[in-house]
């Protein structure tokens, strides 16, 4: 009895801090329209839009251009308010907005830099900014820039800057403080393969240090590669929030295909698809509903067919978006 007890006390208090600080921040109903000239319709960016993101999670956050995107990220970060609903944020990002925001690192899209500054000297003032210690600076800013192969070019002007180049320094200003929150709104847009690779690989370093990271994106296969939850939004609806395997997994398609070598070939009604994959072999593949896998398959050995490949048709992320904007 004794150990029962204990037992549910211990279930309860996990439950308890599991609730308290679960959620890094969430979105109530937020609705944000914007009007231009007095005639002019009004243009809902957001449309009564609820969302949670949990600490320690890579969220992605995926639409088209205009889906609403940058207006949710703007007002996560108080550059604009909602017209309606609210913002709630965790209290282990501070209890005002000064104390938050110094716990939140963001890289807009279209970040400005100073020209004039070498890449030190400009991450050495943003660090001054959030109250970071000058040997602290060093230290973050020496391990970011060998990790995203920037050391060489720390001490030239940013003017002369490649656009992946600047793409690493706005991230390194984005991280120097060290926030327990990361908020980027399109971090891979505009670098190559190499560079791509090497911020997803960034994102899924800081996600194993317990950083919760936000990030807008209007390419699915990145964000399918980095994130395990997905936040969809459509003309500034929200149209899925969730696990990206549920969702697979939710709308995958029902096939499989199997290749076998068969000198006579089985009854059609058994596949949906069939094409000839090595003719002089007498090799096909066949694409087969899977409430149909087991008759096919008995019918592939009484007609003595040997079976070669069997695999299940897993549709990408993309894919199921597009599926579900439609």
């Amino acid at each position: 009895m004794f150990v029962t007890v204990v037992h549910l006390f211990l279930i309860l208090v996990y439950n308890s801090i599991k609730w308290n600080g679960r959620s890094m921040f969430k979105f109530k109903n937020i609705s944000k329209e914007y009007k231009g000239h007095f005639w002019e319709k009004k243009f809902v960016a957001l449309d009564n839009v609820s969302l949670s993101v949990d600490e320690g999670e890579v969220v992605g956050f995926l639409g088209a251009n205009g889906a609403g995107k940058t207006t949710s990220i703007k007002i996560i970060m108080n550059f604009i308010s909602p017209t309606s609903g609210e913002i709630v944020f965790d209290k282990k990002l501070g209890n005002n907005t000064v104390e938050r925001f110094s716990n939140i690192g963001f890289f807009p899209e279209r970040p400005y830099f100073y020209p004039h500054l070498t890449g030190r000297e400009f991450i050495g003032y943003l660090g001054q900014l959030n109250k970071v210690e000058r040997s602290l600076i060093e230290k973050r800013l020496a391990f970011w820039a060998e990790k995203l192969r920037l050391t060489f070019a720390l001490d030239r002007k940013i003017r002369s800057y490649s656009k992946g180049m600047l793409q690493r320094l706005g991230f390194i200003s984005a991280n120097i403080h060290d926030p327990k929150l990361i908020v980027l709104d399109e971090p891979l847009s505009g670098l190559d393969p190499v560079g791509r690779k090497e911020f997803k690989d960034t994102l899924k370093y800081l996600s194993e240090n317990g950083k919760t990271i936000f990030f807008s994106s209007h390419i699915v296969s990145d964000i399918e590669e980095v994130c395990k939850k997905v936040i969809v939004l459509e003309s500034g609806k929200l149209m899925y929030q969730g696990s990206i395997s549920e969702l697979i997994e939710k709308d995958s398609h029902t096939y499989l295909t199997i290749r076998v070598k068969i000198n006579e070939q089985p009854a059609k009604d058994l596949y949906l698809k069939s094409q000839i994959f090595d003719q002089s072999q007498g090799i096909y593949e066949y694409e087969v509903e899977k409430r149909l896998q087991d008759k096919f398959l008995t019918e592939i050995l009484k007609l003595g067919g040997n079976i070669l490949f069997l695999g299940v048709i897993n549709p990408t992320l993309e894919e199921i978006i597009y599926k579900i904007k439609n």
